[in-house]
């Protein structure tokens, strides 16, 4: 058993899919658990839930591509020691079909949004001399996947990012990692399907299972628990590190 007590966790976009699995997560690990996500009814809706269960859960509205509010609401929480930049969205589109208002909005939030996050929190972490750091990646990171043009290149850049902070702040005590998750069973997979294969949801949705080797979509809840492990003092030895978890999609694909 896990036990985070008396730590504090950041987890950004941390309302909803595997966010709120990750905060839920920490949560029944003991740790106290800051949610930061634009979506405010949403937010304070799970956060409720949660602390009705007893769980020690806050949320803080956060629009992470707008650096002056988010060094604003690190700094209005007492101390932090993992902070997870899990907040992200996708894009269906080769670079063709890929706009330039498209490209940039996935570039503010995936990639400018977790720099404004972690530039706020490294001071701490380095006064502190500890903290940990867990970017979400994706197979998309490291392998070609079709129609993502713009979602690979913010992925990439997360992936890039991971390893350079973990190398440049290897010193301090901070560590920092990243996961990489193939296709996950979430609201959003559900939406997109409805909306772009009505009457042919069941027959899609099997299809889009099929492309992962082990012949289903991931659960939010083991992505969960890969990275409250690698947050923990168990993963201590492991910094720098990028951890697919993918049901054998960059290997086992022929």
């Amino acid at each position: 058993m896990l036990n985070f007590n008396s730590n504090s966790i950041v987890v950004t976009g941390g309302a909803s899919g595997i966010g709120a699995a990750i905060s839920e997560k920490f949560g029944i690990h003991n740790g106290t658990v800051y949610i930061l996500d634009i979506d405010k009814e949403k937010g304070i809706t799970f956060a409720d839930k949660l602390t009705k269960r007893g769980l020690n859960v806050f949320y803080k509205y956060c629009d992470i591509t707008d650096g002056l509010s988010v060094r604003k609401i690190f700094d209005s929480i007492p101390k932090v020691n993992v902070l997870v930049n899990n907040a992200g969205v996708s894009h269906i589109g080769t670079i063709e079909t890929t706009s330039e208002s498209d490209f940039d909005k996935i570039f503010e939030i995936n990639v400018k949004g977790l720099f404004h996050c972690t530039k706020a929190i490294i001071p701490k972490f380095i006064k502190q001399k500890k903290g940990v750091i867990l970017n979400m990646a994706s197979v998309a990171s490291s392998v070609g996947v079709a129609d993502r043009f713009a979602y690979s290149m913010s992925k990439g850049a997360v992936l890039s990012m991971t390893y350079s902070i973990a190398k440049d702040y290897i010193n301090h005590g901070i560590r920092c990692n990243s996961v990489s998750p193939a296709r996950v069973h979430t609201p959003f997979v559900d939406n997109f399907i409805r909306q772009n294969y009505p009457g042919k949801e069941k027959q899609v949705f099997e299809q889009l299972s099929k492309t992962q080797p082990i012949g289903r979509m991931g659960q939010p809840e083991e992505i969960a628990d890969l990275v409250v492990f690698l947050c923990s003092d168990k993963a201590k030895f492991i910094t720098g590190r990028d951890f697919l978890i993918d049901g054998g999609f960059t290997k086992l694909n022929t």
